[in-house]
């Protein structure tokens, strides 16, 4: 990714699902007007999500989600029928997509969306083939209280009125949200203390660094950049302490002793924290740390799939601190990518990343589902933080 590409995670994420063969891949097709999906009258072509960023006039960068028919059968077809299920965490905006007479199972669908209140767009695939479209149109309305677009995938007609309509169910508050919110303003010197250790590739920067310091550029901030071992010196020729200093969480402590009294300080996590999740509820939660014993469990939610690296902050380093206090008996259980259990009730506490990798709706589901089964969750940079003894001493917002 090149620092001119918005990361996927930061897209609005459109998914389009409905039955085998209902002609979502050439949805997907006309929509970006590229041979992105596979095309095929043999039903279940599209096994695995399928996931195609692009710039929609009017709206930004996008994600479109190409899912499996939710129709589909057998072993392997309820496999792909959960991967499916697993993309409503990520999507923003449903695209479900009618077909055949019987809207049962669309209508149902139609349902879990809006119950987890996404917006929905019906859509009425086929219209080349449809001589009573009308008819469908009027039916498919009174099954789910939507009426549909209707559209023709292998023509390329109906495109520009799903583009409206989804400029019309646009969240409030999409795009808007600021990395570094009411913490920095136009013209605020920024001190980033970034750490270029194992978890940094050589050459290239963290993608966490790379946003918060677009997202400083955009505020017209000055920023400064700094490892660790050179913070002194860094401080040392400012002429003024810096507005804000923004550290990478494993040195929050060695930053913390070392900041000007008159600068504020967070870390990337912390602000992730807020920008990709619920910060409040994380801090909310930090506090559950206090009641861990030897015998609790943690999960720890990783969103990249990388190898473990040595020293790597979710399976070692906080694991490490967790033990330090309360003995090397804790159980702490890692997880990446999205593999995120359904159950969490077997855990006193999750910790998940600053979850860069990830769009805030997903994020959001993870801890909508941690807070419905009445179990804590914080992020990196909070439970380091609080660990540190210093979580009351930085600045959030």
């Amino acid at each position: 990714m090149s620092l001119t590409d918005t990361p996927r995670a930061n897209r609005l994420h459109i998914g389009i699902f409905g039955k085998r063969n209902s002609g979502k891949s050439s949805l997907v097709n006309a929509l970006t007007r590229q041979e992105t999906a596979l095309v095929s009258d043999v039903a279940g072509t599209t096994a695995d999500p399928v996931f195609k960023s692009m710039e929609i006039h009017g709206i930004g960068p996008c994600v479109f989600i190409d899912t499996a028919g939710f129709d589909d059968v057998g072993e392997l077809g309820q496999m792909r029928v959960d991967k499916t299920k697993k993309v409503i965490d990520r999507t923003d905006i449903a695209l479900v997509v009618f077909s055949g007479r019987d809207f049962s199972q669309e209508t149902a669908w139609v349902h879990t969306l809006r119950k987890r209140k996404i917006p929905v767009i019906s859509v009425l695939n086929k219209s080349d083939l449809l001589p009573d479209s009308g008819q469908l149109i009027q039916e498919i309305e009174k099954a789910c209280g939507l009426k549909p677009v209707l559209v023709s995938a292998k023509e390329r007609t109906g495109m520009e009125k799903i583009r409206e309509e989804l400029i019309r169910l646009l969240p409030e508050d999409y795009d808007v949200k600021s990395i570094t919110g009411g913490l920095a303003e136009n013209g605020d010197i920024v001190l980033l203390v970034m750490p270029q250790d194992i978890q940094a590739p050589k050459g290239r920067l963290i993608l966490p660094q790379v946003q918060t310091i677009r997202d400083l550029l955009d505020k017209k901030c000055i920023v400064l950049s700094a490892t660790t071992d050179k913070l002194d010196e860094s401080l040392a020729c400012l002429k003024e302490p810096p507005n804000l200093i923004i550290t990478d969480s494993q040195v929050f402590k060695t930053v913390y002793e070392k900041k000007p009294k008159e600068s504020k300080l967070t870390s990337f996590s912390i602000l992730f924290a807020n920008y990709k999740g619920d910060l409040d509820y994380y801090v909310e939660s930090a506090h559950a740390i206090d009641f861990l014993s030897q015998d609790s469990r943690v999960l720890i939610a990783e969103a990249c799939t990388h190898a473990p690296l040595a020293e790597d902050i979710g399976r070692e380093k906080i694991p490490r601190m967790l033990r330090k206090r309360f003995g090397e008996k804790l159980t702490v259980n890692v997880v990446s990518g999205t593999d995120f259990p359904e159950d969490l009730t077997y855990y006193d506490l999750v910790i998940q990343c600053g979850a860069c990798m990830f769009n805030r709706k997903y994020v959001l589901s993870r801890i909508e589902r941690a807070r419905a089964q009445g179990v804590p969750m914080t992020n990196y940079g909070v439970a380091i933080a609080y660990l540190s003894g210093i979580l009351d001493k930085i600045d959030l917002h």
